[in-house]
């Protein structure tokens, strides 16, 4: 078998294994699996991918490549090992427009060491040339539309930046511009190429990456995650075609098929157009800016809090962003366990787009080790609140807002949520009385049957459940039972 050959069904395993990845991502109980099979196909391809180039290039050359590979390595277990749960979006962020960046080199490397050193012909082919100059001009463009994308999301999930998406004059009609003046460029440089072509489109695709995801809201954010995601496979397998990599065209397209899937499947939850969205934000108007209070607001304390749990039937609990932020899984998932002890039915609710990329929440329950089966989408306990005695919102804010369900003025408005409401009891955890990450007032705080429980949302837990094993030392009160519902 020569080296060739070799690397072939080097490649073919290692692409057998990244589908498998995928499939085992898709569901928490095979997770880890998919997490394994993803690596050993990483790390395959990356071995395959030497051993050929050592064989066309000096050993000084593989060297500087080892080393590379090492330092990277060392660099993504050190980043790995200190990053915290509520910090892997923005970090994800920053991976995807590595991708991003390496598609621009390799574009502008590609057009070096052809079309500039006037070997195109010879190395290319006269019949392929026009397909090569596509290639490198495309491939730059998505490489540099992910790239600063990508920047502008991490800024905004890092809030180094404001959430609110950026409304300049015509913003519609400057995306559309864009569009239109890259595809005459394409054409252009299709027929005759040149630097200043190159120029051109790399400073336009990087101002309409900016542009494209500045446009976006912090409501929408964990969409753009994933369309990144997919934007950065498709710049991959832009590379992989520049590259004559087939590996590299078929992890791009994988990355690239499944983000956009799953930006669809973001967008369908919460009821906003998919083109509109990856279009930056077409036709979706700013928040309004009412951000003022709708009225008195109730605070309870963690005793009082403990007190009705207690002598709760049933209780949900719909985590967010703010249970990240505080680490208070696992005081949750001891809260839910003590409960569950007493004879209460907890479950919990979870919001597809709950936290700021998809599926957030499901890995910090993973983590803390709460029951899958207890776990429930939207859909599967949305018609159960009604029936509930109390529940806790933790942290979330944009995706229990009543608002979305009856204000057709509100930014939100259409987007499934959460019917807390109808709950006989709410109580949310929340440091303060500001709006969500979407930048919009939430009537659920001021409602009757809300009360507000203010603080670190892991420190309340805590002091929920040392409330509730008081309780436990002195028994039940009086003429009480643990499993009655709460009366108001």
């Amino acid at each position: 078998m020569t080296s060739m050959t070799a690397s072939h069904a080097a490649d073919l395993v290692a692409a057998l294994l990244f589908i498998l990845s995928l499939a085992g991502l898709s569901q928490h109980r095979t997770s880890r699996a998919g997490v394994v099979h993803g690596i050993a196909g990483m790390a395959l391809a990356l071995a395959a991918t030497v051993v050929v180039a050592a064989q066309s290039i000096t050993a000084g050359a593989v060297a500087l490549i080892v080393l590379a590979m090492v330092l990277g390595a060392a660099l993504g277990l050190w980043r790995a090992r200190r990053v915290e749960m509520t910090q892997m979006p923005e970090l994800i962020a920053v991976l995807h427009s590595f991708v991003g960046l390496a598609a621009v080199l390799v574009g502008w490397n590609s057009y070096l060491e052809v079309e500039a050193h006037g070997t195109a012909q010879t190395r290319i082919g006269a019949d392929l040339l026009g397909i090569h100059h596509a290639e490198v001009f495309i491939g730059i463009f998505i490489g540099a539309v992910t790239f600063t994308g990508s920047i502008v999301a991490f800024l905004k999930l890092s809030a180094r930046i404001a959430s609110r998406p950026l409304m300049l004059p015509g913003k519609n009609a400057l995306n559309v511009g864009a569009l239109g003046v890259f595809v005459a460029l394409t054409v252009w440089f299709t027929i005759s190429p040149g630097l200043p072509l190159m120029i051109a489109v790399t400073v336009l695709a990087l101002a309409l990456g900016w542009h494209l995801v500045a446009s976006i809201g912090g409501g929408d954010m964990p969409v753009v995650v994933s369309m990144l995601n997919s934007y950065s496979g498709w710049a991959a397998a832009a590379a992989g075609f520049l590259l004559d990599n087939n590996l590299l065209i078929v992890t791009g397209a994988l990355v690239g098929s499944s983000g956009a899937y799953l930006s669809y499947i973001m967008c369908k939850a919460m009821n906003r157009s998919f083109l509109s969205v990856i279009a930056g934000g077409f036709g979706i108007e700013a928040p309004s800016g009412r951000d003022e209070e709708q009225g008195e607001h109730r605070e309870v304390r963690a005793e009082e809090a403990a007190e009705m749990l207690a002598r709760a039937r049933s209780v949900i609990i719909t985590p967010g962003y703010g249970m990240a932020v505080a680490q208070a899984q696992h005081p949750v998932a001891e809260l839910t366990r003590r409960l569950r002890e007493r004879g209460v039915e907890v479950r919990f609710g979870v919001h597809p787009v709950a936290g700021r990329l998809p599926g957030h929440m499901n890995v910090l329950l993973a983590e803390a080790k709460v029951p899958y089966d207890i776990v429930l989408e939207l859909d599967e306990i949305n018609d159960d609140f009604a029936d509930t005695s109390v529940v806790l919102v933790i942290g979330a804010n944009d995706t229990v807002n009543p608002a979305a369900a009856e204000d057709p003025a509100s930014p939100i408005a259409g987007m499934p949520v959460l019917r807390v409401w109808e709950a006989e009891h709410v109580i949310v955890f929340k440091r303060s009385m500001a709006s969500g990450y979407a930048g919009v007032q939430n009537p659920l705080f001021f409602r009757e049957n809300s009360s507000m429980l203010f603080g670190d949302a892991k420190l309340s837990v805590e002091e929920i459940l040392h409330a509730l094993g008081s309780n436990d030392d002195h028994g039940p009160a009086p003429g009480t039972r643990r499993a009655t519902p709460v009366r108001g």
